[in-house]
C-alpha cells in the first residue's frame, strides 16, 4: 500500500486543517471506521484541487476542477469508502476519477486500485498527480466507466462517483463474491441515493444508504454524452 511523503509532514501548513476536518465533519457526521479517518488524514487534499481553490480544500465542500468537473466532498468520499467495508486485502474498480482525490483515499485502503476516467485531460492530470504523489497501487484508465474494467475484474468493490438511473450491467458481471458496489442511483425528477449492492451466490442483495446528490453517471449504461452536466 502506497502514501504520501512523510518528509514534510512536520512543515505541513495544511495538517490542522486536515485534522479539524476530519473531526468535525467526518467523526461527528457518523464516519467512524477507522482505517477511511486515518486514510483521509493521510492524503493532502490541496494537491488535488487548483491552486487557486487551496485555501479551501478542507472545507467540507465539492469544488471545481478542470474540465467543468468537481472534487467530491470529504464527507462524501469517506461515507463511500466507509460503504465499501474495505480490509486492506482488496482489488477496488473506482468510477470517475476526476482530480485523483477518491482514488489516493482508496490506495490507502485497498491493495489495488483501478480507476476509470472517461475525460482524457482529466486522466493525464491524475496519472502525474497520483505518480508524482507516490500512489503507486493506483492504475488510471480512460474509458466509458459504465463498462466497468473487464481486464482488472473480478473486483471486490465498485465504487461509482456518478448517478445512473439504474445499476450498469457490466458492474454485476465484473464483481467478486461477497464483492460490494457503491453507487447513487436515481435522478434530478425522483432524487438520488446512495445504494450498495452486495452480491451472494450470484445474486445482488440492496441497502439503500440515504440520499445524495451527484452529476450523472455519462456512457452506454449510463445517461447520453449530450445530456447537460
Amino acid at each position: 500500500m502506497s502514501s504520501h511523503s512523510e518528509s514534510s509532514l512536520n512543515d505541513d501548513p495544511f495538517e490542522n486543517a486536515r485534522q479539524t476536518m476530519v473531526e468535525k465533519h467526518l467523526r461527528q457526521r457518523d464516519i467512524h471506521d477507522p482505517r477511511v479517518l486515518a486514510a483521509i488524514k493521510r492524503i493532502p487534499r490541496e494537491q488535488f484541487v487548483p491552486p487557486g481553490s487551496q485555501r479551501f480544500a478542507y472545507n467540507d465542500c465539492a469544488l471545481p476542477i478542470d474540465c467543468h468537473q468537481t472534487i467530491s466532498q470529504p464527507y462524501t468520499v469517506a461515507f463511500m469508502c466507509a460503504a465499501a467495508q474495505l480490509t486492506g486485502d482488496e482489488t477496488v474498480l473506482e468510477i470517475g476519477t476526476g482530480s485523483g482525490y477518491g482514488a489516493a483515499v482508496l490506495s490507502q485502503l485497498a491493495r489495488e486500485v483501478h480507476t476509470v476516467e472517461r475525460i482524457p485531460e482529466l486522466a493525464e492530470e491524475a496519472t502525474g498527480r497520483l505518480q508524482r504523489l507516490g500512489y503507486d497501487n493506483v492504475h488510471v484508465y480512460t474509458d466509458d466507466g459504465t463498462l466497468g474494467l473487464s481486464q482488472a475484474a473480478p473486483f471486490d468493490a465498485i465504487i461509482v462517483t456518478a448517478a445512473a438511473e439504474q445499476l450498469p450491467a457490466p458492474y454485476q458481471q465484473q464483481l467478486n463474491e461477497g464483492g460490494r458496489i457503491i453507487i447513487p442511483l436515481g435522478s434530478e425528477t425522483t432524487g438520488q441515493h446512495m445504494y450498495r449492492f452486495t452480491l451472494h451466490n450470484g445474486k445482488l442483495s440492496e441497502e439503500n444508504l440515504g440520499a445524495f446528490v451527484f452529476v450523472p453517471l455519462i456512457g452506454k449504461f449510463g445517461h447520453p454524452s449530450d445530456r447537460p452536466e
